[in-house]
């Protein structure tokens, strides 16, 4: 300050000229805040608040470690620059299920530019990240959020070094920290002292520990050797000898803290005898000095001699290793540090004859890691024209996992050198098992297993005896592979005799004759073991197979037979993908999260059209490079999905996605099929009495938990009320769409899912007769129980009588035969008359000659006379008895003849 000059450093301390650095985080340095909330931005309840109180950055020594729940922690440094400058840190990010996101505002509250603000995870270890800095006012901010809604827990983000230019001019210098030395002067940093030395603070060189003690590298002090114990050796096997022989070999543990020479300490056991090497792995030949060489193509071998392959037979490409006598060129193995996470020139796995497994490690929550390159896969042509079939080749391997405590062995897939994605993880001890992962994608892979003996923050080796093991390990269809066997292929003639070449997608083998022979329709071809008709499997109900025959699809339509007719469906109104959520979950923070599912129903000529995404990567992903994110295809997808209210970024988050159904099994009205059951009770009734129709699919991901695969039914019902494409909805019991995790059930109820109307589904109504025209009206049955399918006809119309027209006939023809009863009744009356008038008068003219006497006046009854004979001349016929007389009795003279008796009683004459 004297004399306005600039003065290099002494030695011992440091200065980054206009700059500050930050290396100590025992505690949080003077200036910077950490803060933390809950992340629903709406929600200020202090509930919810107090929940994430704890939920910060916490200093640990060399570094400060993020959060690893859902609150959203901040760690804030506020600095003025005297003129432009720059903040540049280290920092390690190894998960991306934790959003990780570095900005600066400016005096006016402005972040800086937005593509800069989300980090990238760190592939190997810790990274170096700078970003340019305005003069004036700028505050830093190191935000995280963790997304793991799951029960996985979040590996934290940690950061170090952090340093600042262009701050006002350095009037002093800085001592060296403690484990570390600067021995130049004009440092702007200070170096680590190596292990084994130490150094206190502004120290210019380190110090040798005593040869009982030790320390590791930048340590302020030594500590005191504990004797070597059993824990600080391990095994292997040393690499064939020109005899063919190998030999058991101990090794001290690295970095080596024992004492041999202490009281109680263990020696390194001695080498065991030389026994005979192992045989190669499969595909592999022995040479003249021993080792192992890859069989050419064209040639297989079981691990001792390469042989040709048989005519009509082709090598099947891979890699099979079962014999651990040295680590394949393809292997390779190192130690990351559960301390300081940076990775150690060791070995963490080692060679053991019939497996290999985690070696010793400097501490017991260091990571053991083993690597697997694979340069790319070469499946078979007919699964290649196939661009659904998922299946490029497979890995299985067989693993055992020995642990007293909370080991872990997690199980990771690189694709093209990106991050590893954790696929799989086994807690605590778990027997010989084998494990198998579908590879889906034709790309450079790299598979990763990694062991963690505990997740303990102590130094130290205390379960050197947990340990993980793997016995195998076989990956199929590799390009530039070796082969350990021969399957047969289609020949074809040529000039130099017969070669193997490819069947066409959907053909099988024969065995025998070596041709090519299409599978039968409504098959599919088991791509990966083309052989004999037995390869074609039949497809499931209410399926059929595609031109290649690799796959059973629905085109949207299906038939039932019932007793009393055939019903067709036609669902087409509903194969677009559909979404759905279910409740709302909270996690022990609060934050709100739902499971989401993507449904389609029959997809597009078996092209699956359901995506879910994981876009915590894409969130900090500039436009463009979203083809880093992971992404899954199927019929029924899962993805645990954050509301953007609820986040604060421009879309929710969507992670974790699971496919549910990757292919159709079949569809059935019946509750099972291929051992998946629909259970009805999981619904509401159906009270129509139409049956439901059931889509049933698999998904080939297993799990642990799902040890099968996962499977799902979709259960279409009728519903006349729900316009397409209608409501989906999730068992009532099992808000999250499954009560056990691996089977997942849905009910799609709509108009669309009734069957197609038929004549069955109508009736006519027959109008009256109006002005002699009469309508036939067809209408439907109520309820409308179907959708779609045939039209109603068109209103009929017929010509007819109408009924006033007869009424008037009949009241016509009522009076005209009245009239003539009438008529007739008097002609017939006046007869009569007539012939009575008559009758008496023969009477009187026949008593006249009878009896001389003039006649009398009156004629009495004699005495001995019948009365009854004169009734014949007295007694009144009825009007239809004197018509039957007088129809019956005539003679052909035009008279009556009427019987009479004598006054003597005589015989009848006739008059």
């Amino acid at each position: 300050m004297k004399d306005q000059s600039c003065k290099p450093c002494a030695e011992g301390r440091y200065s980054l000229g206009t700059g500050i650095r930050f290396d100590e985080w025992d505690e949080l340095p003077h200036g910077f805040a950490s803060l933390s909330t809950n992340m629903e931005i709406e929600d200020t309840t202090t509930e919810s608040t107090e929940n994430c109180t704890a939920s910060k950055w916490v200093p640990l020594g060399d570094y400060i470690s993020s959060n690893t729940d859902e609150c959203t922690a901040t760690l804030m440094y506020a600095v003025n620059l005297k003129q432009s400058g720059s903040v540049n840190f280290e920092y390690y990010y190894p998960d991306s299920s934790i959003i990780f996101e570095f900005f600066v505002q400016n005096d006016q509250c402005q972040p800086n530019v937005d593509d800069s603000r989300w980090m990238k995870t760190t592939e190997k270890g810790w990274e170096f990240h700078s970003v340019e800095l305005n003069r004036g006012n700028n505050v830093l901010y190191w935000r995280t959020t963790a997304f793991s809604v799951w029960s996985k827990v979040s590996k934290p983000v940690l950061v170090r070094n952090i340093a600042i230019t262009g701050v006002a001019y350095t009037s002093e210098c800085f001592p060296c920290k403690p484990g570390t030395y600067a021995d130049k002067q004009g440092s702007s940093f200070c170096e680590l002292c190596p292990a084994n030395s130490y150094s206190n603070k502004g120290e210019t060189s380190c110090h040798q520990c005593d040869p009982d003690k030790y320390s590791e590298k930048g340590s302020s002090s030594c500590k005191v050797r504990p004797a070597c114990t059993d824990k600080d050796y391990f095994y292997t096997h040393t690499a064939c000898d020109a005899n063919g022989e190998t030999q058991l070999m101990y090794k001290w543990a690295q970095p080596k803290i024992c004492g041999e020479d202490l009281k109680g300490a263990v020696k390194l056991p001695a080498s065991g005898v030389k026994t005979r090497c192992p045989p190669c792995n499969p595909g592999f030949s022995k040479t003249n000095n021993s080792a192992c060489e890859p069989c050419p193509y064209g040639s297989y071998s079981n691990g001792s001699d390469c042989t040709h392959c048989p005519a009509g037979t082709e090598p099947a490409v891979g890699f099979e290793y079962k014999w651990w006598n040295t680590l394949p060129s393809n292997m390779e193995t190192t130690v990351l540090s559960g301390i300081n996470f940076e990775y150690k020139g060791m070995t963490g796995w080692e060679v053991a004859g019939d497996h290999i497994y985690t070696a010793v490690g400097a501490s017991d929550n260091d990571f053991m890691i083993l690597t697997l390159v694979v340069p790319g896969f070469r499946p078979p042509q007919s699964v290649m024209a196939d661009t659904e079939n998922k299946e490029v080749a497979r890995i299985t391997f067989v693993f055992e996992t020995i642990c007293s405590v909370n080991c872990e062995l997690y199980f990771m897939v690189g694709v093209n050198s990106r991050t590893n994605t954790p696929i799989e993880t086994w807690k605590g001890s778990k027997g010989k098992q084998s494990y198998t992962y579908i590879i889906e994608e034709n790309a450079t892979m790299s598979f990763t297993w990694a062991f963690q003996r505990t997740t303990f923050h102590e130094t130290g080796r205390k379960y050197t005896n947990d340990v993980a093991k793997i016995y195998s390990i076989n990956v199929t269809n590799v390009m530039d592979g070796v082969a350990s066997y021969c399957r047969p292929c289609a020949l074809e003639a040529s000039d130099m005799g017969s070669s193997c070449t490819a069947c066409p997608a959907g053909y099988y083998i024969d065995r025998d004759s070596g041709t090519c022979h299409s599978c039968p329709p409504n098959t599919i071809l088991k791509a990966h073991q083309p052989y004999g008709i037995q390869a074609c499997m039949p497809c499931g109900p209410g399926t059929k197979s595609n031109k290649i025959h690799s796959l059973c699809y629905n085109d949207c339509t299906f038939s039932i037979s019932t007793p009393t007719r055939v019903l067709d469906y036609n669902f087409l109104a509903l194969a677009k993908t559909v979404s759905l959520a279910g409740g709302p979950s909270f996690t022990s923070k609060g934050l709100k999260y739902f499971h989401h599912f993507i449904l389609s129903l029959c997809g597009n000529q078996g092209k699956k059209m359901s995506v879910c995404a994981d876009n915590v990567t894409d969130l900090r992903i500039p436009e463009g490079e979203s083809g880093f994110s992971k992404s899954i295809t199927a019929y029924i997808c899962q993805a645990v999905i954050i509301p953007p209210e609820v986040t604060g970024y421009k879309a929710g988050v969507s992670s974790q996605p699971v496919s549910l159904a990757d292919r159709l099994i079949g569809v059935t009205t019946d509750m099972t099929l291929d051992g998946i059951t629909s259970p009805a009770e999981l619904f509401h009734p159906e009270s129509l009495g139409i049956p439901d129709v059931i889509f049933f699919y698999r998904s080939s991901d297993v799990t642990q938990s799902c040890s099968s695969g996962r499977s799902a039914t979709v259960r279409v019902r009728c519903s006349p009320l729900k316009p397409a494409p209608g409501s989906l909805s999730l068992p009532s019991t099992c808000s999250d769409g499954t009560c056990d995790g691996c089977n997942f059930h849905f009910l799609w109820e709509s108009v669309a899912a009734c069957p197609l109307c038929s004549p069955a589904d109508y009736h006519a109504i027959v109008s009256s007769c109006v002005a002699g025209i009469q309508k036939t009206t067809y209408v439907w049955r109520e309820p409308k129980l179907c959708a779609g399918g045939i039209s109603l006809p068109e209103q009929r119309v017929t010509i007819c009588k109408t009924i006033d027209f007869w009424l008037k006939v009949g009241i016509s023809a009522g009076t005209c035969t009245a009239i003539l009863l009438t008529v007739l009744t008097c002609y017939f009356w006046k007869k009569n008359q007539k012939l009575e008038y008559k009758y008496s008068k023969l009477v009187m003219n026949a008593t006249l000659k009878d009896c001389d006497l003039p006649a009398a006046d009156s004629c009495a009854i004699m005495e001995g006379e019948d009365v009854e004979d004169d009734l014949i001349f007295t007694s009144k016929k009825s009007l239809f008895g004197k018509i039957r007389s007088f129809t019956s009795k005539r003679t052909p003279d035009g008279f009556d003849s009427v019987p009479l008796k004598t006054s003597s009683g005589g015989p009848d004459m006739d008059l």
